[in-house]
């Protein structure tokens, strides 16, 4: 029967033909992999299952190859008697196994471990060919209609220049599970929409795209005429997925999108009504170029940027936060480009005080945190599975984590004072501190028990570098020939005006989560490194492109995309913004714990400390409600979007919102002091809330309730909070 197993496998074109040819690495690791044995919830948890402990995902052949010998169980590799060795009987439920079947008894996954048992359990030769490359064929493909099925080839490439067809032992793993995956690769859709693959073979991994949509055998492209290469690659993906993009915003839409996408404010009823009316063809632009250039644009960018570099008061006191957080200001109110930004943090030292810069590492105070920070915010890269084993969805190993964590080895502290409010709470500082560099690596990789050397990441398309001090470190990061700095920003930039990144999530970048659009990714990432890292000119680029124009209405042929930027995404606007915009169009301040002078919430320099042991005022309780982070992370996901029934109390009756619209110092007073006629009071209210005039029958109705009420001032406080609770309000679209 084995006999026949093994002519059976020769047909089929397994990985192992003669018993003499069987390789540990390439087809015993492959069968474990298949068949789920070294996933996490099997034998490759960190603790193992029953007797037996593998890598996480096959990570280790070596050490998997001593576990198997070396095994507890005398039972679990039994040459003299292979089909009697447990590794063969318990997956194949001829013993019971707490993992269920794996696989069968046959010339699949069978046959090559028994193979290998029966031969004497043979290790692969130091000179073995070794996997090098690993191919998919198609790496992107579109089904449409009954046409909705691919077989993807998978081709594994080796050191000795041979190569194996090795669709039938690759692991396919779909984003989305909108497909059928067969085990040797053939893919059938189920419902439409886009999926990622990744498919894997050992130690590599290939992203595959598919896409499926239904037939359209009426469809006819139809879109406006590309304003720069932005357009030219959203629209040639959107013609291959049959799509049109949206009509283009009216001129009231493009004015309140691109005002509160880059200040965090509303227009003005006059700036909105002088917009209307200008006749200038080139409007457009020129709107763009003047808020660009306002002091609400740099604090909106240094808002952001507080969030991403833990601004703070727990780690960096009150005075630390404000020095931090107007260096930060000043950067994008001078327009200093990104890659100097990014240099002068990661070689900030010195005083917290005199060199704000160095507050980068107040907050990170180990070389571990410090390298995952920095690899997050500056490459898109998530280090920190890689701490304790390969990292099982990307190429980075432990000795690339420790060599890179080495580099932020020898930065100390020197601590001037500290008057931390909670003496037993060792992570609090109030006070200033000095950061030093070049004082005693204590860094240990934990395998060796010895120092690692330094060494930067191996960036694909970069040769692998060493340096010992900040400033190398600081110009490899930053370097132009560094591909991922340049993207990981303009997808950052790109999520902060579109509300989902051409990478989502924003900075996780790696294969199993390849851009939705790669020729965008590239096309911004080039021009950002031709406008030398200058943000007011890829913003100013993105806004000159008909995608970013484009309407939140969707057509009967894009209602279902999510992704693809055919239509603008609509989304909640951020805590900040949506306070800011209640305050400016009530006409009142907000209120702030420890700040003595009017201040915006885009403009607040920091966040209180989270173990401030007091009630805070409404409008620190409204931004909490609505998802401001605590800055404990350096991630642009800490911030949330996401609704909740707290935040509805909040809108219809909480007492931010109830306090405003009772206040006999805002705007509405105003509007009744003016003696307006009724008509004249909501179209105002309209215009300063929702930057358009009411319908007509928004007219009508409003105007009926205010002659009906008894106290005119409760009647326009009705008003004004049924257009602040208002999706258009409330929303970006």
């Amino acid at each position: 029967m084995v006999r026949l197993f093994t002519a059976l496998s020769v047909l089929l074109g397994l990985a192992c033909t003669r018993a003499d040819t069987v390789s540990f690495r390439h087809d015993v690791m492959a069968v474990f992999s298949k068949a789920g044995c070294n996933n996490g919830g099997c034998h490759g948890n960190a603790h193992g299952r029953g007797s037996l402990k593998l890598s996480l995902r096959g990570e280790s052949p070596d050490i998997d190859f001593k576990a198997l010998i070396h095994s507890n169980s005398s039972r679990l590799l039994i040459p003299d008697a292979a089909e009697e060795s447990l590794l063969l009987r318990k997956p194949t439920l001829q013993r019971r196994h707490e993992g269920g079947e794996r696989f069968k008894v046959g010339p699949l996954e069978y046959i090559p471990l028994q193979q290998w048992i029966a031969s004497g359990l043979p290790k692969d030769a130091p000179d073995a060919p070794k996997l090098i490359e690993l191919r998919a064929d198609p790496e992107e493909h579109v089904l449409i209609g009954s046409d909705n099925s691919v077989h993807l080839k998978v081709n594994a490439h080796f050191s000795d220049g041979s190569k194996r067809d090795v669709s039938r032992w690759a692991v396919y793993e779909p984003s989305d599970l909108i497909v059928d995956i067969r085990e040797d690769g053939y893919v059938t859709a189920t419902q439409p929409g886009e999926t990622t693959i990744t498919v894997r073979y050992l130690h590599l991994q290939r992203p595959v795209r598919i896409a499926y949509i239904r037939s359209r055998p009426n469809f006819a492209w139809a879109a406006p005429t590309p304003a720069n290469v932005i357009d030219e690659a959203v629209y040639a993906k959107l013609r291959r997925l049959r799509m049109n993009p949206s009509e283009r915003i009216n001129d009231t839409h493009f004015i309140r999108r691109v005002t509160r996408d880059l200040t965090g404010l509303l227009p003005t009823q006059e700036e909105a009504q002088s917009f209307l009316a200008d006749t200038h063809p080139r409007k457009r632009d020129l709107l763009v170029e003047s808020l660009l250039e306002r002091p609400a644009f740099a604090d909106f960018w240094a808002l952001k940027w507080s969030d991403l570099l833990r601004n703070e008061e727990k780690a960096l006191d009150k005075k630390g936060v404000k020095v931090f957080h107007s260096w930060i200001r000043s950067a994008f109110a001078e327009n200093k480009p990104l890659d100097q930004f990014a240099r002068e943090l990661v070689t900030g030292i010195g005083s917290s005080y005199e060199n704000p810069p160095s507050n980068y590492y107040r907050a990170l105070r180990n070389p571990t945190l410090r390298a995952e920070a920095t690899a997050q915010l500056f490459l898109g890269t998530r280090l920190q599975c890689a701490r304790c084993h390969r990292h099982p969805y990307e190429r980075w190993s432990q000795d690339d984590y420790y060599q890179f964590a080495a580099a932020f080895d020898g930065i100390g502290y020197k601590i001037i004072e500290n008057k931390r409010k909670d003496g037993l709470d060792k992570n609090s500082f109030n006070g200033e501190q000095l950061i030093q560099v070049g004082l005693e690596r204590k860094l240990k990789d934990p395998r060796s028990s010895k120092a690692p050397k330094i060494a930067f990441l191996p960036i694909p398309g970069m040769a692998k570098q060493e340096g010992e001090d900040l400033a190398a470190l600081g110009n490899w990061l930053t370097a132009k020939d560094n591909p991922l700095f340049a993207r990981v920003q303009v997808n950052r930039i790109w999520f902060q005006l579109f509300g989902k990144g051409i990478v989502d999530p924003v900075d996780d970048f790696r294969s199993p989560n390849p851009p939705i659009n790669p020729a965008l990714l590239d096309a911004l990432g080039e021009e950002f490194v031709r406008g030398e890292f200058d943000l007011r000119h890829l913003i100013r680029f993105i806004m000159r492109s008909e995608t970013y124009q484009a309407a939140a209405v969707p057509n009967n042929t894009n209602a279902n995309d999510s992704r693809n930027c055919s239509h603008a995404f609509v989304q909640r606007h951020d805590a900040e913004t949506l306070l800011d915009s209640i305050h400016q169009v009530l006409g009142t301040e907000a209120e702030f714990t420890g700040i003595d002078h009017p201040l915006r919430a885009s403009q607040l320099p920091g966040v209180e400390s989270v173990h401030r042991n007091r009630k805070p005022k409404k409008d620190e309780h409204f931004l909490k409600v609505f998802g401001r982070p605590v800055r404990q992370l350096n991630s642009d996901l800490e911030r949330s979007n996401a609704t909740s029934l707290a935040q509805v109390f909040e809108m219809t009756s909480g007492r931010t919102l109830q306090t405003l619209l009772a206040d006999s110092e805002n705007r509405l007073g105003k509007f009744l002091d003016d003696n307006d006629s009724d008509k004249e009071l909501i179209e105002n209210l309209y215009w300063t809330a929702l930057t358009r005039a009411p319908r007509a029958i928004e007219q009508e109705t409003m105007l009926a309730h205010l002659v009906a009420a008894t106290d005119r001032r409760r009647a326009l406080e009705d008003i004004s909070w049924a257009l602040i609770n208002s999706k258009e309000f409330m929303l970006r679209n």
